[in-house]
């Protein structure tokens, strides 16, 4: 069997014939890179520019695409119930863990979208959108995490629940009950089950390593207690079972253990109707990703009615927690070659004026993947190179260490600009907004762009940082 490889660009010495569409939003056009109809290195200024010319490094927010996002996850569930006759809902949650900026959260929860939080400062954040109108009544906020009794997290969830009566609280350890049960707020809450991972059976779940959720003797507790307290009613059941997972079928064999409790719980507790499966819905981070996001709807549908048909309970509504899957493909980081060495080495260097390490720190940590494409010269022959930061760091390089996975870019590089895409979950939280990078590098401009009903781009740039704000970030009186 041939070897296979992630592959994050073009991947042979010939240019790149004009209109080649490399994924549903990028393609190549009079030598040019597009996102969808927006010519990338048009930002800086070459041909005619879509804005006033910017500078290098360019982070750039393109928010339609995650409305795009969250209306074809949408309308996959609408057309998969139909076509089974499924009688639950489907709920679309942002998992706000995987980009919490502002832009960000108004564009979920403007398409739509239910809000999930993890902290404290997710409160502030929810109850910031409720002030401003864009936090609807109808909307759920789950809330996840720990929430210890006494900590600052469950103060501040009572704290919301006195401006949004839609607020659910979903139990991680038992000690967690008591402040919602004292809090004399009534609350719907969800219970979370201890489940990471392909587990084929209970005693494999009751081993599962993770420090999340109940346990199963604790699940039953738990939902005994909340059905003994007059102001908790049992609504949602939580069962996380991994992360960025792309077998459809293995993904819902995965699942269907906890389905197995979640009806077995609905036959003790009528009140519960939601099957929270969490977050793992993979989106494309590379150009070979492939997803059947339609089979993995139809299977886990036909899962939970089959299971529940043994139960003789009813099917329950869906819920999924979206944070990589709504938010990966709307980020971008565009960078300028600032220079080439051949340096006696196997395949010549390509510098970047950034760092890839502290950009995306995932590919450092985790030798994860993301796209990497010329803005220009797509029209002109390729070679395969090695591309590094600019910073004094031997991490600092890309495909990451170790990787399989060529790298081709345009012999020229006069010039010559390069996109990083589907970056917008989690790197920018993980690298810290506005704070001190490796090699003291500044932050980058932010380019945020809008479009209208008609399709008229509205930009919004934010000024990167300052040598003065990084000097002043790290402590020192100028």
């Amino acid at each position: 069997m041939a070897e296979t490889h992630p592959v994050v660009g073009w991947e042979t010495e010939s240019p790149v014939p004009d209109g080649y569409q490399f994924n549903a939003y990028l393609q190549a056009r009079n030598g040019r890179l597009y996102f969808e109809d927006l010519n990338l290195a048009s930002l800086f200024g070459q041909e005619t520019p879509a804005v006033r010319p910017l500078p290098s490094p360019l982070e750039v927010v393109y928010l339609p695409l995650i409305r795009q996002k969250i209306a074809f996850m949408n309308q996959v569930f609408a057309e998969v119930t139909a076509e089974v006759g499924y009688t639950g809902r489907f709920y679309y949650t942002y998992a706000s863990k995987a980009n919490a900026a502002e832009e960000v959260i108004r564009t979920t929860l403007s398409a739509g979208a239910h809000h999930e939080m993890s902290s404290t400062i997710d409160v502030d954040i929810a109850k910031l959108m409720i002030q401003q109108g864009r936090l609807a009544s109808d909307r759920m906020i789950v809330c996840n995490g720990f929430k210890a009794a006494g900590s600052q997290y469950a103060a501040n969830i009572l704290q919301l629940r006195q401006l949004h009566k839609n607020v659910v609280p979903v139990i991680e350890a038992m000690g967690e009950l008591s402040s919602f049960i004292s809090s004399g707020h009534s609350f719907d809450v969800g219970l979370r089950l201890k489940s990471y991972g392909h587990h084929a059976n209970e005693k494999e779940m009751r081993a599962a390593n993770s420090r999340f959720g109940l346990g199963l003797d604790d699940i039953w507790k738990a939902a005994d207690y909340i059905a003994a307290a007059p102001n908790l009613r049992l609504v949602m059941y939580h069962n996380m079972v991994g992360s960025q997972i792309v077998d459809p079928e293995a993904f819902v064999r995965w699942l269907k253990p906890g389905a197995e409790v979640y009806a077995r719980l609905r036959q003790r507790h009528d009140t519960l109707h939601i099957f929270n499966f969490g977050g793992g819905m993979p989106v494309g981070m590379t150009l070979d990703f492939a997803f059947d996001y339609h089979d993995f709807v139809r299977r886990l549908l036909t899962m939970l009615q089959e299971t529940c048909r043994r139960y003789n309970v009813p099917p329950p509504d869906i819920m999924g927690e979206y944070g990589r899957y709504t938010t990966s493909e709307h980020g971008a980081h565009l960078f300028s070659i600032i220079t080439a060495k051949e340096n006696d080495s196997k395949l010549p260097w390509y510098i970047i004026d950034g760092s890839i390490m502290s950009s995306f720190p995932d590919s450092w940590a985790l030798g994860e993947h993301f796209i990497v494409l010329p803005l220009n010269h797509l029209d002109k022959p390729f070679q395969r190179v090695q591309l590094g930061g600019i910073t004094c760091d031997s991490d600092d390089v890309y495909p990451p260490k170790p990787s399989p996975s060529p790298l081709y870019l345009p012999v020229d590089t006069d010039g010559l600009l390069v996109g990083f895409f589907s970056v917008g979950a989690y790197q920018e939280m993980l690298g810290g907004v506005r704070g001190s990078k490796h090699c003291v590098l500044p932050e980058a401009y932010e380019l945020i762009i809008e479009r209208d009903h008609k399709g008229d781009y509205a930009f919004q740039i934010l000024q990167g940082q300052t040598p003065d704000d990084v000097l002043r970030n790290l402590g020192y009186q100028i």
